[in-house]
């Protein structure tokens, strides 16, 4: 038990199938309720798909787990209703600071720029940020949340997958048109299917402290190599919510996890750390080692697999449970449109594409800052406190600094969904690029650009003053939204003091959509519903834009 956290039951209900009602088939069925599958069950059912979702358990993740969340993340959270509880909650951060023995020698920034919603990160303990999805999860008539569920047989066949599922009442029977598989890197389901993730295995162990303690610490991420109170490893130090403070100590692959676990171990070093004057409670202790492994494909007919089932990396980084929500959100507009009939089954093929890509950035990167992190030679060892020393004077040695890449959302620079450039843009939103934010107006209330798009097709079409949009325009707009996939047509203007009938409208009320998506008068962007760009133009073209969303949709013929 904790002491900062009571944790919630959820009650066991007799499913239908053992209650009498008929063998029934499902839409889709996600097993694991862990915030990767709640994400994937809600975006689904909020957008008028029925799930069902097993898990074996009846409550939320025993303790904090995962801890950061960037900005990312927070966004898709916003799309299924859990954002603003996480934000509220969590612990907003944006500075994270890196010393070598007792002086700093290096800082970040991860969001420098003004004029965004959320943060770049916050710490949140994951069984708040499962208890919000649940809450979510349960608000929806269509999203049947079965506690108490486990999954012992799985057989795939051509047009979905039948499973057998152990409950308190015996086993049952269960069909899927579409299986997700959200069950953790110890995964029943992928192993039931004789299924590989192939990888490394780092050679370290590490110490997590969950400490409860009153300090006036700021709100940023320290990171120490070779501290005076840990000397020769590394430490990493995050607040979360509740004043409770995430304390990572490298021990090395000598170190006995079991030893290492019992407190009177634990205490001596924390009070290293923190000095004998502070008071504090050990709420939660941990020994971990770590992997970068990924399966080979994320897609295996209609069963699809997402989070750390289908790729797992260090946890330095936080690129965990951020890669997993952006699975989600990838895969879910795709798999409504096929499940709807309005894309091929070859749209899914796309997400494995995307994401292993994204997998694969994730574990270099996460690779990377491991090797640096965890010196396997004295020649390494020798190069790092070299990069160190010389990062507190001068630049180039900074940017060799690694105390974990941060989790960033993928460029999908290369996906074959995207229309190519055929005008000349500068800045970052080409694309494939994932959309930035933009403080709007509208309906005489201040919004946000990411609250406004998403989880549909959108063109985004600027114009400088509303009062001379091209009239004439109004009729294509309306033939997009009348499309098979629709495509809503949103105005973002310079100047809104007109109001342009049957249109949305956004007011970029201190330019910096113009600014971030180099936009000006014509400019028109196709955002995907997961809020990558699609397309591009410095025109309006209904016809481009129909081309473009087949293209994104696998419909080009």
């Amino acid at each position: 038990m904790l002491s900062t956290y009571k944790y919630p039951k959820y009650e066991y209900v007799r499913p239908p199938e053992q209650s009498g009602a008929p063998k029934k088939r499902y839409p889709v069925v996600v097993v694991g309720a862990g915030p990767v599958g709640l994400a994937a069950a809600i975006e689904l059912a909020q957008s008028g798909v029925p799930v069902v979702v097993l898990d074996d358990d009846d409550t939320v993740s025993v303790g904090s787990r995962g801890v950061c969340y960037a900005k990312r993340a927070l966004e898709v959270l916003d799309r299924i209703g859990v954002g603003d509880a996480c934000v509220d909650k969590g612990v907003s951060w944006n500075v994270g600071r890196t010393f070598f023995r007792e002086q700093e020698v290096y800082n970040f920034n991860l969001l420098p720029q003004p004029d965004h919603k959320r943060p770049g990160m916050i710490n949140l303990q994951q069984y708040y940020l499962e208890e919000y999805e649940i809450a979510r999860a349960l608000q929806l008539p269509n999203l049947d949340l079965r506690f108490k569920n486990k999954v012992v047989s799985v057989t795939p066949h051509g047009d979905g997958a039948s499973l057998q599922v152990e409950t308190p009442d015996g086993i049952y029977a269960l069909d899927a048109d579409w299986l997700i598989v959200a069950d953790g890197a110890r995964s029943t389901v992928r192993r039931l299917m004789n299924l590989e993730i192939d990888g490394k295995i780092f050679m370290d162990r590490f110490l997590i402290a969950d400490v409860v303690m009153k300090a006036d610490f700021p709100h940023e991420r320290w990171f120490w190599f070779d501290p005076p109170f840990h000397p020769g490893q590394s430490v990493l130090l995050h607040r979360q919510a509740d004043n409770v403070f995430r304390i990572d100590f490298q021990l090395g692959w000598q170190a006995d996890p079991e030893e290492e676990k019992k407190p009177e171990n634990v205490i001596p070093r924390i009070k290293a750390m923190l000095g004998d004057e502070r008071e504090f409670e050990l709420e939660w202790v941990s020994v971990y080692t770590f992997q970068c492994r990924r399966m080979n494909e994320f897609t295996h007919g209609h069963v699809l697999f997402v989070g750390d089932v289908a790729h797992q990396v260090s946890p330095f980084g936080a690129r965990g449970a951020n890669s997993g929500l952006q699975d989600t959100d990838n895969l879910c507009w795709k798999l409504k449109l096929v499940i709807e009939g309005k894309a091929p089954a070859s749209l899914l093929d796309t997400y494995s594409e995307e994401r292993v890509f994204a997998a694969d950035e994730n574990l270099m990167n996460s690779t990377r800052s491991t090797d640096f992190i965890t010196p396997k030679s004295k020649t390494s060892l020798t190069f790092r406190n070299a990069v160190l020393s010389l990062a507190r004077e001068h630049a180039f040695a900074r940017a060799l600094v690694n105390s974990g890449r941060l989790s960033v959302p993928a460029n999908l620079t290369e996906s074959r969904l995207n229309t190519p450039d055929g005008d000349a843009f500068v800045g970052d939103m080409v694309p494939g690029a994932p959309m930035d934010d933009a403080p709007m107006h509208s309906e005489g209330k201040n919004v946000w650009l990411l609250d406004s798009v998403g989880n549909r097709f959108i063109a985004l079409v600027y114009v400088e003053d509303t009062a001379k949009v091209d009239i004439t325009q109004l009729d294509a707009f309306k033939a997009l939204a009348a499309q098979s996939i629709a495509v809503d047509v949103v105005l973002v203007a310079a100047r809104a003091q007109a109001a342009v009938p049957g249109v949305r409208v956004l007011h970029d009320r201190v330019g910096r959509f113009a600014e971030r998506f180099d936009a000006r008068a014509g400019t028109t962007y196709l955002i995907r519903p997961d809020q990558h760009v699609a397309a591009r133009w410095r025109a309006f073209d209904a016809a481009k834009l129909q081309s473009a969303v087949a293209r994104a949709t696998c419909n080009l013929i």
